[in-house]
Formats: structure tokens, sequence, C-alpha cells
């Protein structure tokens, strides 16, 4: 299968293994696993130390990946292949795409085996940077199979994607054992999370990653498991290989410049002013804190992670959380699965729904799904505690559910983008 098709159909399946509470969560879920997926595999990956003979190295590079000008001691790579600049092809700060293909699949294999630790690496699959370079195997150290997954990308080091990769998430909302984030003297940051592949717990495959950001955009991921495969296949040993020590020397090798610089730059992300942002077309965060400020309860905690944001409120009764999930074409109305009545008269389609939580004692979740004209799909999840995994804190969450279907039927929600 084309590697296209390939990362097409783990997109398409993230949301199944990525879902934070079941049923109205399936928005929230899915979109997190597929940022998730996105994260490990479809946007990043290595270059190569051999790929530096083929290029045409000029001298060592003195500094290494994290010092220095951040442009390696080498020739220029060959010209960008027809119909590519040297700018950045990604969208607002977002991942570039493949370069002019001068270090190739086998050469980040070669790389990868020689950075890792005694053992063997199998069935490996990549991506050399003519398209967004990727690599991934099964390494088996002697003490069981574990499945690997390295990306680079470059993107905007100032924009949001950039903080995103280097924050931990909050323990609230994401259930993970550790989670550090370094600065080093350069002014890279590498984040290092122990944490596991589903957030429910579901089934208890342990997934570690690194991710390191660097001043001049450098975006180089690594990902293991305690099983040979992400997802479906059998826990094969108590931890992933790799200590975080590891981890960490491996995305920070200068080994992987060649393909880094063979990658275009990512363009700026534009600054926005959210107050003259329209609903439709602002980040859920932002969106979420805007819609619920009016109802003047203290927001506590914050933030959000592509298509979903959330809030914490605490109005003295006990904290209560509140997540917003976006997304938009086929795949929103795909997902919707009905609403309760018909058509409101702008065409918006609304779902109500209060039940137990998944998980946590005593825990309710209410949640208004509505999936608007324009192909947008608006979901908001109250709660009646902090963290849906703890004990309630208070009888309902702090929001009513007429609330609730405000946050998700203000008008800016149908209107069309850029309106």
């Amino acid at each position: 299968m084309p590697f296209e098709d390939e990362l097409g159909e783990a997109l398409r399946r993230a949301g199944d293994g990525f879902t934070a509470d079941r049923h109205a969560l399936a928005a929230a879920g899915e979109e997190r696993g597929r940022r998730l997926v996105a994260r490990r595999r479809a946007a990043v990956v290595g270059g190569s130390v051999l790929a530096l003979a083929v290029i045409g190295t000029a001298g060592a590079y003195s500094g290494g990946l994290l010092g220095g000008s951040g442009a390696a001691d080498v020739a220029a790579p060959a010209p960008l292949q027809s119909g590519r600049s040297g700018k950045g092809t990604g969208a607002d700060g977002n991942f570039t795409g493949g370069g002019s293909g001068a270090v190739t699949g086998d050469q980040l294999i070669a790389v990868l085996k020689e950075l890792l630790p005694a053992g063997q690496l199998t069935g490996t699959k990549a991506v050399g940077t003519d398209k967004p370079p990727m690599v991934s195997g099964v390494f088996d150290d002697g003490k069981g199979k574990a499945a690997l997954s390295l990306a680079l990308a470059r993107i905007d080091p100032n924009g949001s994607h950039a903080r995103a990769r280097t924050e931990c998430g909050d323990k609230n909302i994401q259930e993970y054992d550790s989670c550090t984030v370094e600065q080093l003297a350069d002014g890279s940051k590498v984040l290092l999370h122990q944490g596991y592949e589903y957030p429910d717990r579901r089934v208890d495959t342990k997934v570690w990653w690194a991710s390191l950001v660097t001043p001049q955009g450098f975006h180089v991921t690594l990902s293991e498991w305690n099983a040979a495969g992400e997802k479906g296949a059998g826990i094969s040993r108590p931890n992933p290989p790799l200590t975080t020590a590891q981890l960490k020397a491996i995305v920070t090798s200068d080994k992987w410049l060649a393909a880094l610089n063979d990658l275009p730059a990512a363009e700026p992300e534009q600054p926005r002013d959210g107050s003259s942002v329209s609903l439709v077309d602002e980040k859920a965060g932002p969106a979420l804190e805007r819609l619920v400020t009016k109802h003047g309860i203290p927001v506590v905690s914050k933030g959000e992670d592509g298509g979903s944001g959330y809030v914490v409120l605490d109005d003295g009764k006990g904290k209560s959380l509140v997540q917003l999930s976006i997304t938009k074409g086929e795949e929103a109305a795909r997902d919707f699965t009905g609403g309760d009545a018909a058509p409101l008269e702008d065409g918006t389609q609304v779902k109500v729904t209060q039940r137990p939580a998944q998980k946590g004692k005593g825990v309710v979740e209410w949640s208004v799904d509505t999936l608007h004209k324009n192909g947008l799909r608006v979901v908001v999840l109250a709660y009646n505690t902090a963290n849906v995994s703890g004990s309630a804190t208070r009888e309902a969450p702090a929001l009513t559910l007429e609330q609730l279907k405000e946050l998700v039927l203000a008008p800016g929600w149908n209107r069309a983008s850029g309106s």
C-alpha cells in the first residue's frame, strides 16, 4: 500500500484508539488520536549520516543538531524538484511537505540502526525526504519485541504547533506516568513522555516518546511501545526498551541534519487577534474560553491540542471540566449519529446527552453534539469534576445544559470560514 494510503488509513482508524471517553467524546477522541498518529508518524523523521556523503559533505558540523547556526556544514542540496520551492508548504506554521528527495528511506533506516543500542531492528518501513519522511520497525534487544517510529519535520519554532509538541498535557484529561520538558543550551526544547497508547487504559500498552524542537524549526520525534505493534499486538515486555536518556540522545543526534536541511522551512504562523476572529475560524481552546467568559465563572486551568480545548471552572462549589471539540468536512457528518429532534431553523442538528462517565466514581458527563449546516461539528462536554478518572467533586457540572447549548449554538459557528 502506498505511504499516502497507509497514512490515510491510519488517520481514519486513529479515533478508535484514542477516545478519552465513550459516546459523545467520539469527535474529541478521534481528533486527539489523529493528532497523536500525525505527531508520531506522519510529520517527521530522519536523515542519515550516510546521506551526508550522498549529498556531499564539505566538513563536520561543528555544533551538531543543537548548536551553531542550525545549517549543516554540507554542500547545498540538489535543486528542489519541479513544482517545489525553497519555502515551506505547511499552512500557518504547520508541518511542511517533502524536499528534494536527497535522503532516501534506506539511509534513514541505516542511521536509526546506528543510533540504537545492541539489538535487531526488523520489519522496517521508511520514506525519504521527497515526502514527509518517516522510518519505523520492530526492535528486539533480547527482552521482547517493541515497535519504534521516528519522524522529522520543519515547523515554525515560535508557533502554536511547536509549543504543543513541547508541553506536557494536563493530567486532568490525559493519563500518563511521567512527562518532563528540558531546555537545552542553544534554546532547543526536548519533551520526554511516558504514557499509554489508550488514554482510557482499556489496554495497558505503553508508549514512550521524545519530541525535539530547535530554534531553527527542526522537529524530531521518536516513539516506542512495549509491544510489537501500536495497536492490536500483545504486550511483549513490561516497558518499552529505550530509556528516556536514550530517546533524548537519538532525537538530538546531528545525524538527522541532512534530512532536516533537505526539507523546506515552514512559513511563520500569522498572529491572530482572537477578538476579531469568527468562531468558525477560531481554535478550540481560545473559542471555548471566549464563550465561557460571559458566564462569570473563574477559569482555573485551560489548554488546547489541535481540534479540542478545555477549561476547568471553579465557582466555589467544586471544580468542573468543560471540553470543546471541533471537526470539519466529510468525517464530521459521517460521525454525527443524529439529532434528538428536527433540525433548527438554521439547519443545525443537535443531540443532547446526560449519562454517567465511563470512568471516575460518581462522575457524570453532559454533552451537546451539533452538526451545523456549513459542515462544522461542534461538541461540548461538561463534568462534575476536574479529573474524569477521579471522583466527583460536585453534584452536577458548573454549566447548565442550556448554557452548554449556548456554547455550541453561538451564531459564529454557522458562518462560512473566513467571513
